[in-house]
């Protein structure tokens, strides 16, 4: 959470901890950081988010996900533990650990559809990917070689984005900047 707070502090964005109803009730969208999908899932469901974190979600709530913050924002999952279930939002089908175990974890190149050009360093570890998307999804990014080339790893749905990467372990904070721009966006159509 601190690489995530330090990347938004980057591009002129304040951020703060959600760990309480309370706390998410305070903020205007909400970046769901890598880690273990499944400890997410039973802390939201132990912290009483689970609930308020959907409705927020489906209320139009912008949203920004980060490896298993991605799978959090999917709304099919697949290889997940049984009963494991996600917040939404995303019409996408995941595929959890995708890539494989923590001890093939990696960094590729990855071209990002807004950003042309200069590729971006993603940074995978035990990462999923998109099996599948909607017809309202923007495939934003693909693994551009080696045995994962072509794999789906950054998507876009109106006011939700989702990497398989850690871009808040890179250093380049064009993936906050986006998602920040998208909030801006968002809170000054919102009446």
């Amino acid at each position: 959470m601190r690489e995530h707070l330090r990347a938004l502090a980057a591009v002129g964005a304040i951020g703060s901890a959600v760990r309480r109803p309370a706390e998410l009730d305070a903020v205007d969208a909400l970046v769901i950081p890598g880690g273990e999908s499944t400890t997410m899932y039973k802390l939201a469901v132990a912290f009483d988010l689970l609930s308020p974190l959907r409705e927020r979600l489906g209320a139009g709530m912008p949203a920004f996900g980060s490896c298993a913050g991605m799978i959090m924002l999917a709304d099919r999952l697949l290889d997940g533990i049984e009963g494991q279930v996600t917040l939404g939002g995303l019409d996408i089908t995941v595929r959890r650990n995708a890539f494989g175990r923590q001890v093939d974890s990696f960094e590729a190149d990855v071209a990002l559809d807004p950003f042309p050009g200069e590729p971006f360093h993603a940074v995978f570890i035990r990462a999923p990917w998109v099996d599948s998307v909607g017809a309202r999804v923007e495939v934003v990014g693909r693994v551009g070689s080696g045995p994962a080339a072509g794999r789906i790893v950054a998507v876009r749905q109106g006011v939700l984005l989702a990497t398989a990467f850690h871009p808040e372990l890179t250093g380049d904070q064009r993936v906050h900047a986006l998602f920040v721009e998208s909030v801006r966006e968002y809170l000054k159509e919102r009446p």
